[in-house]
């Protein structure tokens, strides 16, 4: 057995190796018999007769030194050879010419030098696989959920620390505007970038990504933890306001309700750690049409244009609802772009006869006409009364996916509706005699067809 009292310089070395949570035993083990076999072969130029045996957990070290016995004076190898006296007289004394002969070999053999060199280069192995460890576990983690406690604060940076005292950086342009920490004070973030330069891993985070916003519902709302309700895109301005658009994997689930919460006590958490970041959560369609128009809520849209290759739209709607659609300093638009993909251009609807082009919404009509027909139409990109009526009768057929009588039926209670507006006024009509000749009045000139 080694003598303890021969190896104290070593015994500090294992316990940092002991100390190292993210490096598994084996890889420890050959880390410290490599640094071993390494010191042993500078010191008898070969370590092909030398066993090394490990005990990390009680801090040691075995080395035992293979000889092969030979005739007295025929010693041609000192380092791998040993004359038959000699061997008789290291404790040995029936060891005949031919066989093996062991001698261990104490850590105070190697001298004092030796062993500072020794301690030294287990050192530097033990800070290199820490880096290395640290690297791979948070290289794995980018995109993750992570929280730190602010332990100093710069200009251009705020250094977080872990709960195993990992430093985290997080950059003012990862920063939400208005963002201002405390030291000591706890602040969630996600990995955003892992580097490794130099073999010196440095973890980066962001709380402007939209990935640290999808981590936050993940977080907060079980449901999309659990895979019920799926966020299919973001569009987000840190520290202004986002966009989400989320889908129900159960019918009975309303995605939306689900994520906001009765007066909003869900998503309350996440909008206060956004620092008030307004978050409209919309329910998520395959249909462009009306993926668009509920991306721009609250402004209600009167017709759709869709270019499906340039991957454009061009929207009209009432003068009073373009603000809504823009809204302030151009967000709303912005966002919506960029959640659905496709470049949206906004037009006020101002044509040349008002009356003309007077219209009504498709909920006006579920009196009439089943909601679940309503909802059809509008899925295909319908949402008013006369954009079905300039829709073609077997277009509404096959794209609503509705029965031929059905079509008929509402095309009849729309088209109604309009015949009953038109013959009101001549009605109204019976004057007693014919007017007098007036110079006929002039055309009014119709508004700009487009403001984009």
């Amino acid at each position: 057995m080694v003598r303890k009292d021969e190896t104290p310089n070593m015994v500090e070395s294992f316990a940092e190796f002991k100390a190292l949570k993210n490096i598994d035993k084996a890889t420890m083990v050959s880390v410290l018999e490599d640094s071993f076999r390494s010191a042993l072969t500078k010191m008898f130029d070969t370590d092909a007769n030398i066993d090394v045996i490990m005990n990390p957990d009680k801090g040691d070290v075995q080395i035992f030194q293979n000889f092969e016995v030979v005739p007295d004076g025929e010693v041609t190898k000192p380092n791998l050879q040993i004359s038959l006296s000699d061997a008789r007289a290291d404790d040995d004394p029936d060891v005949e010419i031919g066989e093996d002969h062991t001698k261990e070999i104490f850590i105070t053999d190697f001298g004092r030098r030796a062993i500072l060199i020794l301690r030294q280069t287990l050192q530097t192995k033990i800070l290199d696989m820490q880096k290395k460890a640290i690297y791979e576990k948070f290289k794995e983690m980018e995109g993750e959920l992570v929280s730190g406690e602010v332990y100093q604060t710069w200009s251009r940076e705020t250094l977080l620390q872990d709960d195993e005292k990992n430093d985290l950086f997080l950059s003012k342009s990862e920063s939400i505007p208005g963002d201002f920490f405390r030291k000591g004070e706890h602040v969630w973030a996600v990995i955003h970038q892992v580097d490794n330069k130099n073999n010196n891993p440095k973890i980066y985070v962001s709380r402007t990504s939209e990935t640290f916003l999808r981590r936050l519902f993940e977080r907060d709302i079980p449901e999309v933890m659990d895979g019920l309700v799926h966020i299919r895109a973001i569009a987000r301005i840190p520290g202004e306001r986002a966009k989400i658009a989320v889908e129900s994997m159960d019918d009975r689930i309303d995605p939306v309700g689900t994520c906001v919460g009765i007066k909003g006590s869900r998503i309350h958490g996440i909008v206060r750690e956004l620092h008030n970041e307004n978050i409209d959560v919309i329910q998520y369609t395959s249909n462009p049409s009306l993926f668009i128009q509920r991306a721009l809520s609250p402004a209600r849209i009167k017709s759709i244009h869709l270019d499906e290759d340039e991957k454009r739209a061009e929207v009209f709607l009432e003068p009073d609802q373009v603000s809504l659609a823009i809204g302030k300093g151009g967000l709303n638009i912005k966002l919506a772009s960029k959640l659905t993909g496709y470049t949206i251009d906004v037009f006020r609807d101002s044509p040349a006869d008002a009356a003309e082009e007077e219209d009504i919404y498709l909920d006006e009509f579920k009196d009439e006409i089943d909601g679940w027909v309503i909802d059809a139409l509008k899925d295909m990109g319908c949402i008013t009364a006369k954009s079905v009526l300039k829709t073609p009768r077997q277009e509404l057929i096959d794209k609503a996916d509705l029965e031929e009588d059905t079509v008929d039926e509402v095309i009849r209670i729309l088209a109604a509706e309009f015949e009953d507006e038109a013959e009101a006024p001549a009605e109204a009509e019976a004057p007693a005699e014919a007017p007098a000749e007036t110079e006929p009045e002039a055309e009014t000139p119709a508004e700009p067809a487009a403001e984009q």
